[in-house]
């Protein structure tokens, strides 16, 4: 896929990969993943006629790392806001875990009215701590010592992943990794994003979300993997009552990683959503 950089809300070099050409949806990956994270939606997207631009979010993947380790989810809301702008047209967003609050706030706090429609991939104001614990305490495991290759990062994705066919080392986990002058292998993110996560004040942050989701008014799609450990039914039915316009879909057998999980069925709600709420430019007519 061709690729492109944009720059972030404090000047930071963003990169990203552009799929197709048509009205732009902004994809945005959660907590230590990459673009990759995207790749067979990229293609879905641009096949259906659209222009995917799915990004690494800073300090991850090839973006550029925060000099004074700015990982706030404000910050990550300020890129998005950024990237819009340099785009043509009003970004459909969808955002995954920390895409999807950086989104929230976007829209619903710092600059209403900037997006074209909001995806939220399993993620509301309410999660569930025990989940998020779960996420943190897989990213620290290896963060100081790493792995020795693909394949022992492959077995401990297989392990946070139990419900998951185990696979062994691919083009994509490659992407999800850099290799360190002590030739170990580490995740392709900011150890200090761990340290700002760790940070956050959660009953300070639910309020702030729960606020922000009330003043929604553009198109909203919210995404719940049927088997996810940070979003409940009720954090769910929450949500639709910040936002009783919101369009909602529970995807069966599917966890927190949704995207991963059940990639065919969720690329189908994407595209059909879109489909109603970003309709196509109609082709011309052919008739005299």
């Amino acid at each position: 896929m061709p690729r492109r950089t944009f720059t972030g809300a404090q000047g930071q070099t963003i990169a990203a990969e552009i799929a197709g050409d048509g009205p732009p949806v902004l994809l945005a990956h959660g907590g230590g993943q990459t673009r990759a994270a995207w790749t067979k939606v990229s293609s879905a997207l641009a096949e259906a006629g659209y222009k995917a631009v799915a990004i690494d979010m800073r300090g991850h993947g090839e973006s550029e790392w925060s000099p004074s380790g700015a990982y706030h989810f404000s910050d990550y809301a300020a890129d998005l806001l950024a990237i819009a702008d340099a785009l043509q047209d009003k970004p459909a967003v969808v955002g995954a875990s920390l895409g999807g609050l950086a989104g929230l706030l976007a829209e619903g706090e710092l600059r209403p009215g900037v997006f074209a429609s909001l995806t939220l991939v399993d993620v509301t104001p309410q999660l569930q701590p025990d989940g998020v614990a779960h996420i943190l305490g897989f990213m620290e495991a290896h963060l100081d010592e790493g792995f020795a290759s693909a394949d022992e990062a492959a077995a401990a994705i297989a392990a946070y992943l139990p419900h998951r066919k185990q696979r062994g080392p691919s083009e994509t986990l490659e992407r999800y990794l850099r290799k360190c002058d002590d030739g170990r292998l580490r995740w392709h993110w900011d150890p200090r994003f761990i340290a700002a996560a760790n940070r956050a004040m959660p009953e300070d942050l639910e309020s702030r979300f729960a606020a922000a989701a009330r003043r929604l008014r553009l198109p909203v799609h919210l995404i719940r993997g049927g088997s996810s450990n940070l979003v409940t039914p009720e954090a769910a039915r929450q949500f639709l009552q910040f936002a009783p316009h919101a369009n909602y879909t529970d995807i069966a057998d599917a966890g927190h990683m949704v995207v991963g999980d059940r990639n065919d069925v969720f690329t189908e709600a994407i595209v059909g959503f879109l489909r109603r709420h970003a309709p196509l430019p109609h082709a011309p007519s052919r008739c005299p």
